[in-house]
């Protein structure tokens, strides 16, 4: 459950939602805070300043002017209506001559290196356990003696029992600020989560008869765009993979059922009444030349399935594609002259691969050819070098053309034209499919093109050391 938790996205975002939220409604109360303790500080500072400037008055007044009332007296007059107000007067012997002898001043008040005019105030908690806020400044008795000292202090205790009260409520509210905010931003990122659910349940409705189905990208909003075009291309080559490999399956069964439906019925027929051995004989040579493409088959269809595992790793050696061609045409020499087919060779090229799957894949090429030439064509080689970086062997016969809608399907397996290029002999259909795969693996390319009676396979392959 723990790691199920960890795991989701929407309690990430809501958690780090919240957090970020209440970092910033931690900074807000903070700021809050001061603010409110600033401005008491300035109200206390004002009234202190101007009960500073008339205790240095009255302490003028009455060391000029003595009168029938005391320094104590006056000053007591002068606080009259100010509750909470203190003023103190040190004299120079450091004698109080005020009647506020039972507050306890801290000693930096009265320190005249630290008053010696309306400096920040100083705050001190007295031992009745109030807190009190004050300043000192020294006062000039004009006969050349010694400085008096007047401190100005109030109580601060309707400050603090304000600033509790309002402590207090200011955590309450970020805390339900907070929660509130987490519950929003939980809604919000499942309301932004929303289209990545959308393209889960359009997701699981896609199975192998529903490849064709992709996600709708005009509903995904522009950060999930590049997402779905991902998925949507994965599907596409899945679908296509899929549709190759259920047309395989069928083609292989399709030619797999031919000869073993042959062997069958053969051998049901021969054992259906007693034979010669010169007739048993016959039929199991049948038989073996239905084993042998059975052979041939399967021993290409492995190839195929190596190759397409990228399992070929061809022996690398330096050919001139010129005398081997000229060694397969004297191969096929024998079967030219039969149908009075011209065979020629021009132009050379030299390439590193693999010997016997290079020959492979141009015999390919050039039994195709004779296959498909009809009684007296031509069929033409030709190697050409493309700017020192690739050799083309152009194989070229004449014949009836390849209908545009067949020249891409050609080197697929088991693939069939139309009547045009129905095949005169026995085949297992692959021979396209592994001349394609030959050149794959050796870094190059096949194509094919048909027009005016002259049908043309190229290859291509890399100049230049091992690959």
């Amino acid at each position: 459950m723990s790691q199920t938790w960890s795991r989701s996205l929407t309690l990430r975002l809501t958690l780090l939602f919240a957090l970020a939220s209440l970092f910033v409604l931690l900074l807000l109360g903070s700021l809050i805070g001061r603010s409110v303790e600033q401005h008491f500080e300035e109200q206390d500072m004002d009234a202190l300043s101007g009960k500073m400037k008339l205790a240095k008055h009255v302490l003028g007044k009455a060391l000029t002017k003595p009168g029938s009332e005391t320094m104590a007296q006056q000053l007591d007059e002068a606080l009259t209506g100010h509750h909470g107000l203190v003023i103190a007067v040190v004299g120079p012997n450091g004698q109080r001559l005020d009647a506020s002898t039972a507050l306890a001043l801290p000693p930096l008040l009265l320190n005249e290196r630290v008053a010696p005019g309306n400096g920040p105030p100083i705050k001190w908690t007295n031992e009745d356990g109030l807190s009190w806020r004050g300043i000192s400044a020294t006062f000039a008795s004009g006969h050349g003696g010694s400085p008096y000292i007047v401190v100005v202090a109030t109580e601060m205790s309707h400050h603090e029992h304000f600033m509790s009260s309002f402590q207090r409520t200011l955590w309450v509210f970020m805390a339900l600020a907070a929660l509130a905010m987490g519950l929003l931003g939980w809604a919000v990122v499942r309301r932004g989560l929303a289209p990545l659910l959308t393209i889960k349940r359009q997701a699981a409705e896609i199975t192998a008869n529903r490849l064709n189905t992709r996600l709708p990208a005009e509903a995904i909003p522009l950060e999930l765009a590049d997402l779905t075009s991902t998925l949507n291309e994965m599907l596409s080559r899945l679908e296509e993979s899929f549709q190759r490999l259920s047309d395989f399956s069928s083609d292989l069964a399709h030619e797999l059922r031919t000869p073993v439906s042959n062997l069958l019925t053969q051998t049901q027929v021969t054992l259906s009444r007693a034979r010669t051995a010169d007739e048993y004989r016959d039929i199991l040579a049948s038989n073996a030349e239905e084993f042998e493409r059975l052979s041939r088959m399967i021993a290409d269809m492995l190839f195929l399935a190596k190759a397409e595992n990228k399992q070929i790793i061809p022996h690398q050696e330096q050919l001139e594609l010129a005398a081997e061609v000229a060694d397969m045409l004297e191969f096929y020499g024998v079967l030219a002259e039969e149908k009075e087919i011209h065979l020629s060779v021009a132009g050379h090229g030299t390439v590193f691969g693999d010997r016997l799957m290079l020959r492979r894949a141009i015999s390919n090429l050039l039994s195709n050819a004779l296959r498909y030439t009809p009684v007296g064509g031509t069929v033409n080689v030709r190697i050409e070098t493309q700017a020192e970086a690739e050799v083309q062997l152009t194989v070229e016969n004449t014949g009836p053309c390849i209908a545009a809608e067949h020249l891409s399907r050609l080197f697929d397996r088991f693939y069939r034209t139309d009547s045009a290029r129905q095949r005169t002999t026995e085949g297992s259909g692959l021979g396209l499919s592994i001349t394609r795969s030959i050149l794959i693996a050796h870094g190059g390319s096949v194509s094919v093109s048909s027009a005016k009676d002259i049908t043309r396979f190229t290859l291509s392959l890399p100049v230049g050391g091992p690959l």
